[in-house]
């Protein structure tokens, strides 16, 4: 997700080569963001977090306790840290860091082809400026919520954060049925990506509701009236919530 918001950045000139500085532990790593957006990298965390305006902090939560002594009173007054940690709460980073200006965000993995949404949250100590930098920054990853309560970044990590997760299973499930019917795994793949982009493309694009254009699809007494049955008999719905419940509360729980 770093690079995608670093590609994202240069392609859309938010930032210039020269002006970026990128720490990673890994020295192969290091040369390949180098070489391929010529920017400046560094093994060390504080000397990267020393250049710009910006800290943008794209690690692992496990990684978190051994980057907080690292930065712990290193980050400049006005410069803005914005987060995508997840997990890591806006206090905890305040406190750690010894810093009040932070941005904390909940993007999704769409964003790595600029197709993402990303929800977030800010500190009062955050200017206007810096949240207008924040979503340009966010935007150039796709669509952007900002949020006034943290709460709702626990909210969006399991809708929209895991969220990708569940159509990809959805698809899988498809793939394998069409299969099984008959198709060819590369031809059911085919049906099963085209029908589902299609059908996002008209449900953002037709104005009409979900449960509208669902029952435009479903003649009585049809195949797709007898499909959705199956789906009402197993269930779906309530699974569909308990599997949001159960993402909503590992997020909170990650978070304490």
């Amino acid at each position: 997700m770093g690079e995608a918001i670093l590609a994202a950045a240069l392609n859309r000139g938010l930032s210039t080569p020269q002006a970026v500085w990128v720490s990673d532990i890994k020295e192969e790593r290091r040369q390949y963001l180098k070489q391929t957006y010529g920017i400046s990298v560094t093994d060390n965390n504080a000397e990267a977090a020393g250049h710009g305006d910006i800290i943008i902090l794209a690690i692992k939560p496990q990684n978190l306790p051994e980057l907080i002594p690292e930065l712990s009173g290193q980050i400049r007054a006005g410069q803005l840290v914005l987060s995508i940690i997840a997990g890591a709460r806006v206090e905890t980073l305040c406190k750690g860091f010894d810093h009040r200006q932070v941005i904390r965000v909940m993007p999704n993995t769409p964003a790595q082809i600029g197709e993402g949404i990303s929800v977030w949250t800010a500190t009062p100590e955050v200017t206007e400026i810096q949240k207008e930098q924040a979503r340009a920054i966010l935007s150039t990853m796709g669509k952007e919520i900002f949020v006034a309560d943290e709460g709702y970044l626990d909210m969006a990590t399991a809708v929209s954060g895991s969220g990708p997760a569940y159509f990809f299973l959805f698809v899988e499930c498809l793939v394998e049925a069409a299969a099984r019917v008959g198709f060819s795994e590369d031809t059911a793949q085919e049906l099963v990506l085209q029908t589902m982009l299609g059908s996002g493309h008209l449900l953002q694009k037709s104005g009409k509701s979900p449960a509208e254009l669902r029952r435009m699809v479903t003649s009585p007494g049809g195949t797709t009236a007898a499909a959705l049955q199956q789906f009402e008999n197993g269930h779906f719905r309530e699974l569909v919530q308990q599997a949001v419940e159960a993402a909503y509360r590992r997020a909170r729980e990650l978070g304490k």
